[in-house]
């Protein structure tokens, strides 16, 4: 069978070239040549140079190959793989000496209307997320480069003996000669010469090296979000950097002294020219052709193709939480077995995670001023409160998300969702919570709601809650009829969300009381909490009281099956109130959760702050979309709330053959395992 001939050895071993190639591969120097329809090679390294060699002499095509201009996250010599690829049959963007199929494509006729439309939604969304072909690197700070009231003109190094200057049509010297003409051209500006991360690391040489010492010029070595710095900016200078067409999607002039693939085309001041770009084309049409047309793209959480809105969705929320990790963090009252997990959803490049067992471990590691203090849930951790007072540090909180996993964090299973909360935490009433500030405060996007109202309806669908039992059916009662069918879900006694969110009824059996106090003649189903049952916590109600109060008691049959149920449920501060919110339930609430106080619940009691009326769908947008981040572990990636179902739908039939009423030694067995994992991950 016939296979694409991939040379470069390490570029065939890594095995991500086949996706993008979208068939077999084999290492092309050992193939037999009747086996190999394709030679590809990367771009004009020796491994391009040996694939056009060898197509040349065997008369088939040759592909050059080269990373997208969004490529990852982190940087390729660091090992993050790449989610576009360009795959070029005539030759390579940046060799301006010969034509590429980029070129061609903006050679060719005008492109369609509806193409463009596409292009403008496209670039617009990469604009406000910031991204570009790498995305580690922080947002540059405003005032970055100080507003004097002068033009400020930014000259962009490269690093020397990049192949894109010399295919470029420029050379060292054409670096020297854009400085000084950014100087000469605008007198009295502020002049700045942006280094490249590579040099900042020490890892290559800068072209611009011979001019540290220029007077009248200041260097930029911060290594930050090109996009973020090119927005404090006024003209852009460079010679063949993709910075310089990122300087164009903001509508910066760009003066270009080499021929990168957006030069020639009537919207950059070009000082060399190309004959063969004989077209006009707009900086839309340029993005339509680089960005849409001419890259492959691969999804990262399935490894197929995909097209550019899904790694633009991909980055952007990456993006979203390294930017929300970065910094020291000092991490008080995790158990060993939650660090491991822990680390993945508080990643970000360049910072440091410390697991401290005190406050007098976080000084012997020297914490300070603009450090971050994150503690689990609501752990007393001595002396915290004074040390966050001292060094002006406030607290931050971390919990399991809504959406957690297929059993129970007791059981050691290691949670998809985690919330980091800098205001508070969402289970205390007695001060504003990060999710307490989007409710009351969010201005939700018709793509909010959207998304929002897709989730509820999925939830639903496939039955999925917070910790998701692995099978389904189990005992259910027999309803009589016409009798109103009131679910009463069990706490965790010892829960902190029932010791700071409740005012009078505080537990299970009081709890039970009221309900039955309120709707004497109801049919009333008791589901005790799968914590307390298993017997991991406290929580429990004896035989002869819950024979007095209840008419059933639910032990194994999953929640949704008991929602579908009920007419209405009463609770303290459980989830399973917002669960039955979800199902258009009538929730009365004898606590403060956080889904009490919007105007969709029968409150016993008020809190003043929460004083906006919300719909359903602002509600689970606010909770399931922007208060948790998700983390897939396969992927070692974030990921969306819509991911995260998934995943629990898939995990749930996996573990379905287990089954509910394994023997005691068998769940033991199988914490061990999940604590092991919890301890080894990361």
């Amino acid at each position: 069978m016939s296979a694409i001939g991939v040379f470069g050895l390490r570029l065939w071993w890594q095995g991500l070239i086949g996706r993008f190639l979208g068939g077999a591969t084999k290492f092309g120097p050992i193939s037999r040549t009747a086996s190999v329809k394709a030679a590809a090679g990367w771009g004009r390294k020796p491994s391009g140079e040996r694939a056009a060699r060898f197509a040349e002499r065997n008369g088939v095509p040759c592909l050059w190959l080269e990373d997208g201009f969004l490529r990852s996250v982190g940087l390729g010599r660091q090992g993050a793989a790449p989610l576009s690829l360009v795959v070029d049959e005539v030759g390579i963007y940046f060799d301006a000496t010969r034509p590429s199929r980029l070129e061609q494509l903006l050679n060719g006729e005008a492109f369609a209307p509806e193409l463009l439309v596409r292009a403008a939604r496209v670039m617009r969304s990469i604009v406000d997320n910031n991204l570009s072909k790498y995305n580690h690197a922080p947002d540059a700070p405003p005032g970055l480069l100080p507003d004097s009231g002068r033009k400020r003109v930014l000259v962009i190094d490269q690093t020397a003996h990049d192949d894109s200057i010399r295919y470029g049509l420029a050379s060292a010297a054409s670096f020297g000669e854009m400085l000084g003409a950014a100087c000469r051209e605008h007198p009295g500006a502020d002049i700045y010469i942006k280094t490249h991360p590579d040099v900042i690391a020490g890892k290559k040489a800068s072209c611009l090296s011979a001019e540290r010492g220029r007077a009248g010029v200041r260097w930029i070595s911060e290594d930050v979000s090109p996009l973020s710095l090119l927005r404090q900016v006024d003209h852009v200078y460079a010679v063949t950097s993709q910075m310089g067409f990122e300087a164009l999607l903001l509508d910066k002039p760009v003066t270009c002294f080499g021929m990168p693939f957006y030069a020639g085309w009537g919207v950059t001041d070009d000082r060399m020219q190309c004959p063969r770009r004989t077209r006009v084309r707009s900086v839309l049409d340029i993005f339509a052709a680089a960005y849409l047309l001419y890259p492959r793209y691969v999804d990262p959480a399935s490894g197929q193709r995909c097209e550019i809105e899904r790694v633009i969705e991909h980055l952007a929320l990456q993006r979203q939480y390294v930017n929300a990790n970065r910094g020291r963090l000092f991490c008080f009252g995790f158990t060993p077995w939650k660090r491991g997990y822990v680390r993945g959803f508080l990643k970000a490049p360049g910072n440091a995670v410390h697991f401290v067992r005190s406050v007098r471990h976080a000084r012997r590691l020297g914490i300070r001023h603009g450090d971050r203090m994150l503690v689990w849930g609501f752990r007393e951790v001595p002396g915290l409160q004074a040390l966050a007072d001292g060094l002006g540090i406030h607290p931050e909180r971390v919990e399991d998300g809504f959406i957690r996993s297929v059993g129970l964090g007791s059981d050691f299973i290691r949670p998809l969702s985690l919330v980091v909360d800098r205001r508070g935490i969402y289970f205390d009433p007695r001060q504003p919570s990060d999710l307490e500030h989007i409710l009351q405060h969010a201005a939700f996007s018709p793509q909010d709601l959207a998304r929002g109202a897709a989730l509820r309806q999925r939830l639903l669908e496939q039955g999925v809650s917070k910790y998701n039992a692995a099978f389904r059916g189990g005992s259910l009662p027999a309803l009589p009829a016409g009798r109103r069918v009131v679910l009463v879900p069990g706490q965790v006694e010892d829960d902190a969300s029932i010791r700071l969110g409740c005012v009078d009824v505080r537990t299970n059996e009081a709890l039970l009381r009221a309900a039955r106090g309120a709707l004497p003649q109801a049919f009333l189903i008791y589901k005790p909490h799968p914590d307390v049952l298993s017997g991991n916590r406290s929580g429990q109600v004896s035989v002869q009281t819950l024979a007095g109060l209840c008419d059933a008691v639910v032990t194994d049959a999953p929640l949704a099956d008991c929602l579908a149920l009920a007419d209405e449920v009463h609770t303290m501060t459980s989830l399973v109130g917002f669960e039955a919110l979800l199902r258009g339930r009538r929730v009365v609430v004898y606590g403060l959760p956080f889904y009490a106080g919007w105007g969709l619940t029968d409150d016993r009691h008020r809190l003043a702050r929460r004083n906006r009326r919300l719909t359903l769908d602002e509600l689970v947008a606010g909770v399931l979309l922007h208060y948790p981040r998700y983390y897939d572990y396969r992927m070692r990636a974030f990921m969306t709330a819509e991911a995260a179902v998934d995943a629990i739908i898939e995990d749930r039939g996996k573990a379905a053959a287990q089954g509910f009423g394994a023997p005691w030694w068998v769940r033991q067995q199988r914490k061990l395992v999940n604590l092991w994992r919890g301890l080894t991950h990361g």
